[in-house]
């Protein structure tokens, strides 16, 4: 497996990963820039087969269906997403190919309604899982914000909660942990510059995972929710194909 993350303004983290040997490849939370990706596949020699946005961005403008026009593959997003363009609907379970490597789809709601995890696994390697992408669910060092996708932040703080602990802390210890947003982004309130972790070293250093009690994580998730994005209203609109 060949494995790239790219790093933007404002905290944004997308990738591009796949299978070399049988070359074809996958982007996950693409930016507006599709000859990023394009050109990178064409240097590793794979073909883009999939792009998923973890979830509907309010920061910053998805490049997901940007880049799905240009390669003619319909985006993926979790099912529920309300969206005014066609997209490839994925839900808990579900499993994308691309040649060996094996990307298995969590819903994993809570910071939106439609936010998702992305299981990894290389069939060379193994049947163990290789990495999770945690898009704004799980951070390195803090969890997605829950007031962007819900009237009530206290809703979103539940489920995150939930999603967390029933499914993202289930994972091996070992399993390496990529977010979609880092340091400088306003998804999260004390995330680290670190690009990568691993489930274990969260669950002993994320303040936010030392907190066991849901009472309590949702007290401390939403008594300091920090400013909405700019633009928030706008930026939505245009991820969701309204405007």
């Amino acid at each position: 497996m060949f494995f790239r993350q790219f790093i933007h303004g404002g905290g944004c983290v997308s990738y591009l990963f796949g299978c070399g040997s049988k070359g074809k490849a996958v982007v996950v939370d693409p930016q507006k820039d599709p000859d990023l990706y394009i050109k990178e596949a064409e240097r590793q020699k794979v073909k883009i087969v999939h792009i998923v946005d973890t979830h509907t961005h309010a920061d910053h403008e998805s490049g997901a269906r940007l880049l799905g026009e240009r390669l003619g593959i319909e985006p993926a997003y979790q099912r529920n997403a309300s969206l005014n363009f066609t997209f490839k609907p994925v839900d808990d379970g579900d499993v994308l190919e691309a040649g060996n490597t094996v990307v298995e789809v969590l819903h994993t709601p809570g910071h939106t309604p439609d936010s998702i995890s992305l299981v990894v696994k290389d069939r060379r390697r193994g049947d163990d899982i290789w990495f999770v992408l945690t898009g704004d669910t799980l951070f390195i060092g803090d969890v997605g914000r829950p007031d962007l996708g819900y009237e009530n932040p206290e809703d979103g703080a539940r489920l995150i909660f939930r999603s967390i602990h029933d499914k993202l802390l289930t994972l091996p210890d070992y399993v390496e942990i990529f977010p979609a947003h880092i340091a400088g982004s306003v998804c999260g309130r004390f995330m680290s510059g670190k690009p990568s972790s691993t489930i274990g070293f969260e669950k002993k250093f994320n303040p936010m995972l030392q907190i066991r009690d849901e009472e309590e994580f949702v007290k401390k998730l939403t008594e300091s929710i920090p400013p909405k994005p700019l633009n928030m209203d706008t930026i939505v609109a245009t991820n969701r194909g309204i405007r």
